[in-house]
């Protein structure tokens, strides 16, 4: 299985701590003479490095001011930033999440608002989809230029399974329980669940509460209002939640399934059930695991409306990209800012795409027929466009000494461990800044 898009959670699994910083050769590194000099670019280490070290080395072909592209290896980039980041090691430009994973380095006084650059060259904003950039604002200014691709969240299926049990995808939330019913009735689990991860559990949460109360309600809890956990929206979302759970949607032993090593994506391909959410790198999983069925049977579509709700049917969930974003102090932002440019060359789309990352820049509709799989591709990408919310994950958006208390109440709640009222509890006690 092809580890997964989502770095931060599960990025490389056990990977021990082998965190000296890697030094990866990117043309030229400093040079001498006049307006020379050099600044690091820190990324997380793994096989889209590629794509970082060409762009590098296209920039350090025309730079005076060289590009020295660094990288961490392991799943502890975050620990090793927030360890180096105040410190003469601390680089110029480095790879984030954008939300919660910035926002301390903001308010630290550490990080260059990008606003004057974006004043001298707009398309540092502009060449690039709204709601992907924004998720790296922080009060109001921003502070991340997108590098990867994006990974929305979408509603999996097994067209086979589906089919056989006269199941159509749903579009209302209504249409999901009715479907989950059926393919109970068949035998099969209506919906695999990685629940020993917790983190594919959170996505439910997260489309729940947007679809019943529109993306304001988590935007005022991240400002620090605790009181909407306990609104009449967040109760209608658990009860929704609970109702699905009550039904047998997941079946019962989704705790001891995990994501990661593949356990769910098996049961989708194997047709044990009928569907799954997950982020947008289902497919390239199920492209390297079960590639006949990817190829044929996998269906996908947008995540059900639910009636009444507030929130607009085209929003989405998920990781809106990663982003580069610069150390105040930096000696060199003007080539910083010729740097940044880069992530939206015709050069950078064609990279990315070739590797199946979904880049999140307006040109990138005119590469989309060189990826893996075009149509999905331009699925997605359509998918996020349209998108008036693109709302980051909870367990990203929020600080990462967060996470943990947020995956326990997530899973005691489908669990039945605790009720709603524990629930918000637990969610009100959660650090927000």
């Amino acid at each position: 299985m092809k580890k997964r898009a989502w770095f931060s959670r599960a990025a490389a699994g056990g990977v021990t701590l082998a965190l000296g910083l890697t030094l990866a050769a990117c043309g030229g590194g400093s040079s001498g003479g006049s307006g020379s000099g050099t600044f690091k670019v820190l990324v997380y280490g793994d096989a889209t490095n590629k794509v970082e070290k060409q762009i590098v080395d296209t920039f350090n072909k025309t730079s005076k001011v060289k590009a020295v592209l660094q990288t961490i290896p392991g799943a502890d980039y975050q620990q090793k930033l927030q360890t180096i980041i105040n410190t003469k090691q601390a680089p110029d430009v480095f790879f984030n999440w954008g939300g919660g994973s910035i926002q301390p380095f903001v308010k630290a006084g550490l990080l260059l608002p990008l606003d004057d650059m974006i004043a001298k060259d707009p398309g540092l904003k502009n060449n690039f989809l709204p709601s992907v950039f924004n998720s790296a604002m922080v009060d109001g200014k921003s502070y991340g230029v997108p590098m990867r691709g994006t990974q929305p969240v979408m509603l999996f299926s097994n067209k086979k399974v589906l089919a056989d049990a006269g199941v159509s995808q749903p579009q209302t939330w209504d249409d999901l329980l009715n479907a989950v019913k059926t393919l109970k009735d068949k035998g099969k689990t209506p919906i695999a669940l990685g629940g020993g991860d917790q983190w594919p559990t959170l996505m439910w949460f997260e489309y729940a509460y947007d679809r019943v109360a529109g993306p304001g309600l988590f935007e005022k809890a991240l400002s620090g209002d605790k009181s909407v956990w306990d609104s009449a929206d967040s109760r209608k979302a658990l009860a929704m939640l609970k109702q699905l759970v009550d039904a047998g949607a997941f079946g019962s032993n989704y705790d001891s399934v995990k994501f990661t090593d593949g356990g769910s994506p098996a049961l989708l391909a194997t047709g044990k059930a009928g569907f799954e959410l997950m982020g947008s790198w289902e497919y390239s999983t199920q492209q390297d695991a079960n590639p006949a069925f990817a190829k044929s049977d996998l269906g996908y579509s947008s995540f059900p409306t639910v009636n009444g709700g507030k929130g607009d049917p085209n929003d989405v969930v998920g990781n809106t990209n990663n982003f580069y974003s610069v150390l105040k102090k930096t000696k060199y932002p003007d080539a910083i800012a010729q740097f940044l440019k880069l992530q939206y060359s015709d050069e950078f789309v064609k990279a990315q795409l070739a590797i199946g990352n979904l880049p999140t820049t307006t040109n990138t509709p005119n590469f989309l027929n060189t990826a893996a799989n075009p149509t999905y591709a331009q699925y997605q990408f359509d998918l996020v466009k349209k998108a008036p919310s693109f709302q980051l994950s909870w367990d990203q958006a929020y600080p990462q000494t967060a996470s943990t208390a947020m995956h326990q109440a997530i899973q005691e709640f489908f669990d039945g461990k605790i009720d709603a009222d524990g629930f918000i509890k637990a969610m009100q006690a959660l650090p927000h800044s």
